[in-house]
């Protein structure tokens, strides 16, 4: 993998600035280009300039705070998303699996988050159930007046007040899952676009067998299996763990459902612009998404890839 020399020291740090300053500029007109361009800078650091790209991070980090003006909440989420990329590139380097190329980068992500969250949660002389709390509160306040100023029906509305306190109880114990699946899910998009980045930039380093092949370690089932019938036998805070359980195994199904779509388009050799269309479909229509995770639940029992007979053939 290319290395940096000693005398482009500089450089790098000079390339860290201007990543990080057009990543965050961007990232404040157009938040979700933040969840792509983050990463994928630090992914292009870790690969392009190999060990000096600590470098980098730092002159990143530091970067944010200035432009943040001392808004760590931000710094430490656009951080985060850097440093997805480059542990990413670093798990490249040391070839690890599909599995820990992910599972690594989200931790790092999240460790990230939850440093920001007890920061910013202490500036506030607050503690971070309490600082949850006080926001989704806050949120839901909004979202009832939207209700009331659309027209909602006064007895919905009603029952959303009765509901209140419930509701905010429930999404504060529900958002550390909802955090890891949307973490998930950026951490896979950004290996997804890992190949391209690898065409563009002309380096080696993306060396995975195709990802439409990928399963899921076939004992997650049991895990899952055990969450449903948590959730129908158990009450309160075991019903929420299950409920969190239950969310994050639905986005590592969904990965394997996607796979095996994936796999038939390439084998029905769909056109480029009917997969695009066919995928744009999956990601707004509610029902075929639970119909991909499915998909991917039951390739354990079903093998729609049939993958393991070709591997005997």
């Amino acid at each position: 993998m290319p290395q940096i020399e000693n005398g482009e020291s500089g450089k790098t740090i000079i390339f860290g600035i201007l990543v990080t300053s057009v990543a965050v500029i961007v990232s404040n007109a157009l938040p979700f280009i933040c969840f792509l361009v983050l990463p994928q800078a630090g992914l292009f650091t870790r690969v392009r300039f190999g060990r000096y790209a600590t470098v980098v991070c730092l002159a990143e980090i530091i970067l944010i705070a200035i432009l943040s003006n001392g808004i760590l909440i931000d710094m430490f989420f656009l951080t985060g998303l850097f440093l997805m990329g480059y542990v990413m590139g670093e798990s490249f380097r040391r070839r690890l699996s599909v599995e820990l190329t992910v599972i690594f980068p989200t931790a790092v992500a999240l460790l990230s988050y939850f440093f920001g969250l007890y920061f910013h949660a202490g500036q506030l002389n607050l503690g971070m159930v309490a600082f949850m709390e006080e926001y989704v509160g806050k949120n839901l306040e909004l979202t009832l007046k939207v209700y009331e100023s659309v027209g909602m029906s006064s007895e919905s509305i009603q029952l959303f007040s009765d509901n209140f306190d419930r509701i905010r109880h429930d999404l504060v114990r529900l958002i550390p899952a909802i955090t890891i699946s949307l973490t998930l899910i950026m951490a896979w998009l950004n290996l997804l676009l890992s190949k391209s980045l690898q065409v563009i930039s002309r380096l080696q380093f993306y060396d995975f067998r195709s990802l439409n092949q990928w399963k899921t370690p076939e004992h997650l089932v049991w895990l899952a299996i055990g969450c449903g019938l948590l959730l129908i036998l158990s009450e309160n805070g075991l019903r929420l763990m299950s409920i969190s359980g239950l969310l994050v195994l639905m986005i590592v199904y969904f990965f394997q459902g996607i796979a095996i779509v994936a796999f038939y388009f390439e084998k029905k050799r769909f056109p480029r612009l009917l997969k695009i269309f066919m995928y744009s479909i999956i990601a707004v229509q509610q029902i075929l998404l639970f119909f991909i995770i499915g998909l991917g639940f039951f390739d354990m029992w079903m093998n729609f890839r049939k993958l393991d007979r070709k591997e005997m053939n």
